[in-house]
């Protein structure tokens, strides 16, 4: 049995969006635990700031959020961190922290890997096959692949990925996103928004290419796109004027409370945080049926809250129903809640992966909780 604390060295890259929520999120509920934390990630984007929490020491580790001529560079310095550091423990999140991670460490110190969606998914062509031939290869120094989904585990499973797998579905803060609380302005007529990085992954070109309908059916619909990202330029010059764009919001809570509908057009997603945030709030959402999506949504939910990835009539004609329906809308913002308050509040999932934990430690310390107020690429 260890007599001090567990120190646990948590490596991210990207350092925003969902992936620094889900590291910010661990990070605090394991400083409350009394376990010793540290993180490596770049500078920038929103995660170094918001770990400015005592208890956590932040070290800087410089890396593109993609593989490139930098890596070995990348390596060799996360190498030198994991020596100096000495952790226990080495948890890696998305594709390229878990690259380097894996590559650093060797499987000399227990390894936790997390995708966060698959990188080859992200991919095509000759890219695709060697992301996939080197998650294939690299499971071998992972003591855990961690998935946020079933279906996300299914996927890599079924791509040939041979791993100790763990799942632990996503958790929101049932606290801070909740029904009651301020909402970003609104105006005249029904509002949709879509929360995420304005990118490829994220489907908002397939939104764009759907409102023209939905605006001719439901006259007077606006949406908002909050976020920003690479594809902000392109998406800006082709929307009209009923769209709008927010910009990156520190805080999505009010975007979701002032929203009729909250939409997430995703190509692929491991199991994405907007949706659970949203219900949390009380909104129903329409989403894609990537990895993760069906295992968000509670089982009672319409068929066409759920629609095929890149279908803009679908999407278009499941915006359209839900905006019609306002008694529909307010059962499903309630359906939504009630199932994120029991299958996914943030308290569970950040205590299932300090179980994962304590089964590759030994003794691990007791959670504190405050009181609250389909697509295998072919080789």
């Amino acid at each position: 049995m260890r007599i001090s604390a567990p120190h646990i060295l948590h490596v991210a890259q990207p350092v925003a969006g969902g992936v620094a929520r889900v590291v910010t999120d661990l990070v605090a509920a394991q400083v409350a635990t009394g376990l010793r934390v540290t993180v490596a990630c770049p500078a920038g984007g929103t995660l170094t700031e918001s770990l400015r929490v005592p208890g956590c020491t932040v070290l800087r580790w410089e890396a593109t959020r993609v593989p490139g001529p930098r890596l070995p560079g990348e390596v060799r310095l996360l190498a030198r961190l994991v020596r100096e550091v000495r952790p226990d423990l080495v948890h890696a999140h998305s594709a390229k922290a878990g690259l380097a991670a894996r590559l650093a460490v060797h499987g000399r110190v227990p390894t936790v890997f997390q995708p966060h969606a698959w990188s080859f998914e992200a991919a095509s062509g000759v890219v695709a096959r060697l992301a996939l031939g080197w998650e294939r290869f690299g499971a071998r120094w992972a003591t855990r692949v961690l998935c946020v989904s079933e279906a996300e585990r299914r996927t890599g499973e079924g791509c040939g990925i041979a791993a100790s797998w763990r799942v632990v579905p996503n958790g929101v803060d049932t606290g801070r996103f909740r029904p009651d609380g301020d909402r970003a302005r609104s105006g005249a007529g029904p509002l949709v928004v879509c929360v995420g990085r304005l990118c490829r992954q994220k489907g908002q070109d397939v939104l764009l290419a759907a409102w023209p309908e939905v605006v001719r059916r439901v006259p007077g619909a606006r949406l908002m796109l909050v976020g920003d990202g690479p594809d902000a330029e392109r998406l800006r010059s082709g929307a009209p004027a009923s769209v709008e764009f927010a910009g990156a919001a520190a805080d999505a809570a009010p975007w979701y409370r002032a929203a009729d509908i909250v939409v997430l057009p995703s190509r692929w997603e491991g199991m994405a945080l907007a949706p659970l945030e949203a219900m949390a709030c009380a909104r129903p959402v329409v989403v894609t049926d990537v990895d993760g999506a069906r295992e968000s949504l509670p089982p009672s939910h319409p068929p066409s809250c759920l629609v095929p990835p890149e279908d803009a009539g679908a999407l278009a004609r499941a915006l359209t129903t839900l905006l019609r329906d306002e008694p529909l809308r307010a059962e499903l913002g309630a359906q939504g809640r009630a199932h994120v308050l029991a299958a996914h509040d943030l308290r569970r999932a950040t205590e299932a992966v300090t179980d994962v934990y304590r089964e590759l430690l030994g003794v691990v310390p007791t959670p504190v909780v405050p009181n609250e107020g389909r697509k295998c690429i072919a080789t």
